[in-house]
């Protein structure tokens, strides 16, 4: 007997069950070269039901056959694969369906005996896309869709899925066009089949497509080409000024100087502007996943605040998708992955992302570090968590443990905080390598060392955590390793690297033009670093920081104010309520509340009146914080 029937056959019969509990088995997957060609057909018409309906042909032999379908998601990091949205599952041998099973311990594999004389299997299924955001991402709208391959495709088990070719053909909506990394063969009317392409790099090269589609050159005359496609609720969201269509194009060539390399042969900007479609950020080697509010060109003095989403998903190219951690790099989608090294995959590229952002001009630079004083509030006083009883290390485990469900006190639990506590710690790394070399190097010069090597490949490569420090000491010599894990497993505030740039965390009474636009936005009103509150629309209470005067008082999140000292709520009442016990010591803060069915009065003793983060400069010390931010 097999160790893995063995194992289960074990547990099977301690739990009672005999052998109708036990594993089949899942074949592991062997890198050897797969026999034949998979090939999927997509038929993505059904916008007034969402339906996405699929039929493959996959190659086999009589036997025992078991096709899976993707769990392990890379860029979500975590065992997140649809599976609650396949249905319809039909298998067919010889023109006859034949019986299927599921796994009953592991129910993204699929069990079929595939009959004599028969070299395929015909499959046949439906993704029945989410009707409503609490079912999901809403992916299918009368004016857009996302088609993402792990959703709509079967694979066999037992072998390496970079091992498996597959073939794809799709048919779009009439007269929709559509923007992607795959590369297309021939179209046919609205169906386009793609040129056969590995089934890892398939899943890794999602499609958006619309009625309203406009495709924008951000590299002209290149060789590599870059490609920001766009698809929106209406046309006039598609328009694009001159400044703006620069500040992207900028982008591109900003990121090209830093790293001095690039890992792929064109690359597509998968963009958005919905507010019917649901939002994303999502990574791929040639292109990336974007979704925003239908304004983001439209109102570009509003939505600061999003501008580093691009910059974010482009950096990851480089730093996630090219370099991976080895522990993340799986042989094929439902193999578990493991996170450890997201500080660097996500941390680094969250550092990136703002740097970017300013570099290009999508931010200027007093937006960029107004941004980064909310950043650095959050590691100072906004994650008790971290103080008192986790680290940053540990919320790597978090994609898998969470999976990005909503948490009642985020603040204490933590939650991904490896990308912003990782931006935090890398931000440290700067101003230690500059310190070092008297600021002749910098986190540039890991950049380019670590990330822009061997240009034009884009097959994966790997590294560990001793390969990041062995990098760092290359450039610094320097006890790197000990450095990182202090910062990774300790508990104290992440600053450090504000006042080794030069620059200092202050709070006051005045909210920052970013925090006001983001308050705005959100139509709610920040309070963290005062109250201890965040507010959303019409007096939800979104968050409450733990242990701070609000939750002392009785405050939670989901309750409602219905009332601030006597008067109907407002977000300038609550504001206003806080000035007022900062001037009478005497005088709390008075919340009427509802939570559930009942209403009670909360009297919230704080008298230090409001309190925003701001960053300052240090008199007498370099400005290198500005020297990071700016264009090269």
């Amino acid at each position: 007997m097999k160790a893995s029937r063995l194992a289960s056959a074990i547990f099977a019969s301690a739990l009672g069950l005999g052998s109708v509990a036990a594993l089949a088995d899942v074949p592991a997957p062997q890198d050897i070269p797969f026999n034949g060609t998979l090939k999927i057909n997509v038929d993505a018409t059904d916008l007034a039901h969402r339906v996405f309906r699929v039929h493959e042909t996959v190659p086999a032999q009589a036997g025992p056959l078991t096709l899976l379908y993707p769990q392990w998601l890379p860029g979500n990091h975590s065992p997140t694969g649809p599976i609650d949205k396949l249905a319809g599952l039909v298998v067919k041998a010889n023109g006859k369906v034949i019986p299927w099973k599921r796994d009953p311990l592991n129910v993204y594999a699929f069990h079929v005996d595939v009959p004599q004389g028969a070299n395929e299997v015909q499959v046949e299924f439906q993704f029945l896309s989410a009707q409503d955001v609490r079912q999901g991402r809403v992916v299918m709208t009368p004016e857009m869709l996302n088609l993402q391959w792990n959703t709509v495709s079967l694979y066999p088990a037992g072998h390496v899925a970079s091992q498996i070719k597959a073939e794809t053909t799709v048919t779009f909506p009439a007269g929709w066009q559509y923007g992607s990394a795959l590369e297309m063969a021939s179209r046919n009317g609205d169906t386009v089949t793609f040129k056969p392409i590995d089934y890892d790099d398939l899943v890794d090269s999602p499609i958006f497509a619309g009625k309203y589609f406009k495709r924008v050159d951000l590299d002209p005359g290149a060789k590599t080409p870059v490609f920001l496609n766009i698809v929106a609720d209406d046309p006039k969201f598609l328009e694009i000024k001159p400044d703006q269509l620069k500040m992207h194009q900028n982008l591109v060539q900003q990121m090209y100087k830093l790293y001095g390399a690039h890992h792929y042969n064109h690359y597509d900007f998968l963009f958005s502007l919905s507010d019917k479609m649901s939002g994303i950020g999502l990574e791929h080697h040639r292109s990336s996943e974007n979704g925003v509010g239908t304004s983001y060109f439209t109102e570009w003095d509003k939505n600061a605040s999003m501008r580093d989403l691009l910059s974010h998903e482009f950096n990851h190219s480089w730093d996630g998708k090219y370099r991976r951690g080895a522990d993340l790099s799986t042989p094929s989608f439902n193999v578990p992955m493991q996170d450890s090294l997201l500080w660097v995959y996500e941390g680094q590229t969250q550092f990136w992302g703002y740097v970017m952002a300013a570099r290009s001009g999508l931010w200027k630079q007093d937006q960029a570090i107004d941004m980064l004083a909310n950043v650095a509030a959050t590691y100072d006083r906004g994650r008790p968590g971290l103080q008192q009883w986790r680290n940053i290390q540990d919320t790597t485990n978090d994609p898998i443990i969470a999976m990005r469900r909503p948490l009642p006190y985020r603040n204490f639990q933590m939650s991904e905080d490896y990308y912003s506590g990782g931006q935090m710690i890398w931000l440290d790394v700067d101003g230690k390598l500059r310190d070092l070399t008297g600021d002749k190097r910098s986190i540039d010069d890991f950049a380019k060392a670590f990330f822009g090597v061997k240009n034009g490949e884009w097959d994966v490569n790997t590294y560990t955590f001793e390969d990041v420090v062995k990098t760092l000491n290359d450039i610094a010599p320097y006890d790197w390793s000990s450095y990182l894990r202090e910062r990774l497993d300790g508990h104290g505030p992440l600053i450090g690297g504000f006042e080794a740039n030069g620059w200092k965390l202050v709070y006051n009474d005045k909210p920052t033009d970013v925090a006001k636009a983001m308050e705005t936005r959100a139509g709610g009103a920040n309070l963290t670093y005062s109250l201890g509150v965040s507010m959303g629309k019409a007096g939800d209470v979104v968050d409450v920081l733990w242990d701070g005067p609000a939750f002392k008082a009785g405050l939670s999140p989901g309750m409602k104010v219905i009332a601030v000292n006597g008067k109907e709520y407002s977000s300038d009442a609550i504001k206003d309520a806080v000035t007022a016990a900062a001037k009478d010591k005497n005088q709390p803060v008075e919340l009427l509340v509802k939570n559930f069915d009942e209403y009670k009065t909360l009297r919230i003793d704080y008298h230090d009146g409001l309190k925003y983060p701001h960053l300052e400069r240090i008199e007498g010390k370099a400005d290198r914080l500005s020297e990071l931010l700016k264009a090269r």
